[in-house]
This record gives C-alpha cells, structure tokens and sequence, in this order.
C-alpha cells in the first residue's frame, strides 16, 4: 500500500500524539497536555500529513507567514516508516505550498541532526529561545 499525502484531511488531537509517539518527538513535546496540543493543531498555519490507509505515519506542522519565513515546528515520522521517504516528502510538500522566496527553518531533534543535512538543509549558525519559565533580562 502507497503512502497518501493530504493538507485537508482533518487531524484529530490522537492520533498526531500516537505518531509523535511514533516518532520518538514526544520526548520533547507536550503529548500529556491535550489542551496545548490540541491548540499546536488549531493554531498551525500549515499542516501536511502522510497516511497509509487509516493510520497516520508522519505530519509536518508549520507556523508561517508564506512569503518571508516558515517554522516547521513538528516533522515526525512513525518510526516503522523512516529510511522510506517520507520526512523528505512532508518537507518537499510543505515547501511547494510556500512563497518562492520564503525559508524552512527548524530546529533539529537531537537524533535527527544528521538527517537534515543529507537531505539538503543547511546548519544555521545561531538559533535563540526564550523558554516559557524564564523572562526577559535587563531593565523594562
């Protein structure tokens, strides 16, 4: 059976936890926490799913504006799936439904850091984050 592709099938808030799962992302992702993830789906600007019949084997969740920048936030593929092209097609499918102008950025999981370059991404120099428990330093 062949993998389908879908920007407009709906997602429900289970099965992109059972695929993070999957995937190992969940480790770094809130998956006990229905309201944020169901929130993560609500709120992406761009979702791109793969599925092998019913069951869902990847998804490419993206923040965006379409023209200047898009954050894929969460590319997860089950892991019985890798090796099979399916991360690189989310990636290729997402990045045809943007602005020709407009960067991918993401930033790596830990385990998957070697991936991105073999499929033609970049390493960026610098990436900041301002964690949810901490504030902004210096004077208001």
């Amino acid at each position: 059976m062949m993998i389908d592709y879908s920007t407009s099938r709906a997602l429900r808030t289970d099965e992109f936890v059972d695929v993070l799962r999957r995937s190992t992302l969940a480790e770094r992702r809130p998956v006990d926490d229905p309201e944020c993830i169901a929130a993560m789906l609500a709120n992406a600007d761009l979702t791109v799913t793969a599925w092998k019949g019913e069951r869902l084997v990847g998804v490419a969740r993206s923040v965006t504006d379409f023209s200047y920048c898009c954050y894929l936030s969460d590319l997860a593929v089950d892991a019985h799936f890798q090796g099979q092209g399916i991360g690189r097609e989310l990636i290729r499918q997402t990045r045809a439904l943007l602005g020709p102008k407009c960067k991918l950025i993401l930033l790596a999981a830990p385990n998957a850091a070697s991936y991105y370059p073999h499929i033609g991404l970049e390493k960026h120099p610098s990436a900041w984050v301002l964690y949810e428990d901490r504030g902004i330093k210096g004077r208001t």
